[in-house]
């Protein structure tokens, strides 16, 4: 599975071994379940268990602005900062032509009819600050130009906690470029 590295499956692994019958028959039904419930939102493309995610669903929420993400994990992130109450565009992706994924292999039509039928007025890209991310970036921000809409993105900068020593020349590039007047 991503991010769980090899000794965290032995451990996992040893765990379930150990375990009562009936918590691991417990855990694979709730997988199962987890499985036959949760899909795609028909808009967005975030996580849902119905048709249209409570975030798309909800009359409350800025439509004139979309933040278009890489992963539905992206958006669980955003929302508990609490700061962000437009909507969303998961692109289920980005660009990695050495992994052969193409513009066509992105949800970036879908979203340049969702923007025209929303009558957005700003489009917010918030990809990892990576090479691939800010490639997709870039791509996104041309392919909407013509548009006529605001086009931002996130900005980027060093980790609260962090120390200066340890942020490479692209997070202090960012950091300066989106640098905030102190009031």
């Amino acid at each position: 599975m991503p991010t769980i590295g090899k000794r965290t499956a032995q451990r996992l692994a040893l765990y379930l071994v150990k375990a009562p019958k009936e918590e691991v028959a417990a855990l694979v039904d709730a997988i199962v379940k987890m499985k036959e419930r949760v899909r795609f939102c028909s808009q967005c493309g975030s996580l849902s268990e119905d048709d249209v995610c409570p975030i798309c669903r909800d009359p409350k929420r800025d439509r004139s602005v979309i933040c278009v993400v890489e992963e539905p994990g992206n958006v669980m992130r955003i929302e508990s900062t609490g700061e962000y109450k437009g909507l969303y565009h998961v692109l289920h992706g980005r660009l990695s032509p050495l992994d052969g994924i193409g513009p066509e292999d992105l949800a970036i039509d879908k979203l340049e009819r969702r923007i025209e039928n929303l009558g957005v007025k700003e489009v917010i890209i918030a990809t990892n600050p990576n090479v691939e991310g800010e490639a997709t970036c870039n791509y996104i921000a041309q392919a909407l130009k013509p548009l006529g809409i605001k086009i931002t993105s996130i900005a980027t900068g060093v980790p609260i906690g962090s120390d200066l020593d340890f942020a490479d020349e692209m997070t202090l590039s960012r950091a300066f470029r989106g640098r905030a007047e102190i009031k």
